[in-house]
């Protein structure tokens, strides 16, 4: 049955055993995530499909790292926590992220087909690294392929 629901049913569906159970941490992330949700939804002036759902929620992970970064900065530790217990309840809904491999292999493949060999050529190769990963269903933050682009192009 699990397979048959999209995402934004299954964050609904969570969100309600969420409240039910009083776990106020995963409440209020999951609220969260259905309210961007909805957002989403009425910006786009239909229902999100999967694909769109996942885009959504992904930048709600971006959000909460940045925040993290922010916070750690900031020597703010239970603002920490409390941005980390509501990333580990979103990253819960995401495809599994590609690996160190799967990038370095996107990378080589990239390099290849663009024919890029200097720093200068950087744009092109993360173009193509990005576009290969992203085409494979896995989501990966462009951070690290910007990284592995560099220690190759050796930028």
């Amino acid at each position: 049955m699990l397979f048959d629901m999209t995402l934004v049913e299954r964050v609904t569906q969570d969100l309600t055993a969420a409240m039910k159970s009083q776990d106020a941490a995963r409440t209020s992330a999951l609220r969260m995530a259905k309210a961007a949700l909805q957002n989403g939804a009425i910006e786009k002036k239909a229902a999100l499909d999967d694909a769109e759902a996942t885009r959504v929620l992904q930048g709600l992970v971006k959000q909460r790292e940045d925040s993290i970064f922010q916070f750690r900065k900031a020597n703010r530790p239970e603002l920490v926590q409390k941005e980390e217990k509501e990333l580990d309840v979103l990253k819960a809904y995401l495809p599994a992220e590609a690996s160190e491999a799967e990038i370095e292999k996107a990378v080589e493949k990239a390099l290849a087909e663009t024919g890029a060999a200097t720093p200068k050529d950087m744009g092109k190769a993360m173009k193509a690294a990005m576009a290969a990963l992203q085409a494979a269903g896995k989501p990966v933050d462009g951070k690290k392929v910007n990284d592995a682009v560099r220690r190759r192009l050796g930028a």
